[in-house]
Formats: structure tokens, sequence, C-alpha cells
């Protein structure tokens, strides 16, 4: 039972889901302010952008997830990270007023370029357009139905 923020059976605080939702964001925000300051070659592959955090309730952990344009290795690239990532955890633990600065953990997010890919398949379709059928559906008015 969850009362006052505070499971009682197992004596864990748990964190109100708005909040851990704002330090999300938080995290996004400062994550892709200090990603761009990586002078490493390995992080600097292409465009990078933190498309989402979610973070534990405990604020121990939290999954950053990238979506990175013009990515040409991708071990390099999380190699790179993983090396930066104390430098990232140290200003994210300066920017922010948390408990506990939390662990991160990196994930390539390709939704983006499967959004694109699935575009421009859509694009290259040869698909006529008829304006007599979609005429033909605003005329069927069938007043049966109701």
């Amino acid at each position: 039972m969850l009362r006052h923020g505070t499971n009682r059976s197992i004596g864990v605080r748990v964190m109100p889901a708005n909040k851990i939702e704002r330090i999300n964001e938080d995290i996004q925000r400062v994550l892709s302010t200090h990603l761009r300051n990586i002078k490493d070659p390995r992080v600097k592959q292409g465009m990078i952008s933190v498309t989402a955090v979610d973070t534990t309730s405990d604020l121990r952990y939290a999954k950053v997830f990238l979506s990175v344009y013009g990515l040409e290795s991708e071990k390099n690239f999380f190699s790179g990270l993983k090396s930066a990532s104390g430098y990232l955890r140290r200003e994210l633990g300066n920017s922010l007023n948390l408990r506990y600065t939390p662990e991160l953990q990196f994930e390539l997010d390709k939704s983006i370029e499967r959004g694109a890919k699935i575009s421009s398949i859509l694009n290259s379709l040869d698909i006529p357009e008829n304006s007599e059928q979609e005429e033909s559906y605003g005329d069927d008015n069938n007043d049966d139905d109701r």
C-alpha cells in the first residue's frame, strides 16, 4: 500500500510520476547541451539528439535514448560515450540539485531513422491521385443506417 510516497511494506520511498517526468526532462535538456561539448571524435560522428530519458524511481539509473544522424561506427560511438559518461554525470550533478546523480546508460534510438525510411518508401510509391474516388465517398449518403 502506497501512502504519502512511501511503500511501508518494503520501506522504499517512491516518487510521484510527475516529478520523475520533470527530472527526465531536466536530464534530457542538460545532456543535450553537454553532449555538444564533448571533444572525443568517437562521439562527434554525426548530429546527436537526446530523444528520451527514463530514470528509475530511486534516481540511481537513467536510460538515455540517443538518435544519431550520420553515425559511422556504433561500437566506437558507444565506447566514446562510456569514456565521457563520468564527465556527463558530473556536469549533470552540477546542473541539477538531486539527491543522487543517476548512472547513465545509453541506448541508440533508431525511430527517427525508421520514420525517414518509411517516409521515403511512401513518397516513392506511384499512387495516382483520383479525384473521382474522393468525390464518390462524399456522395454516398445512405439514410437507411440512421
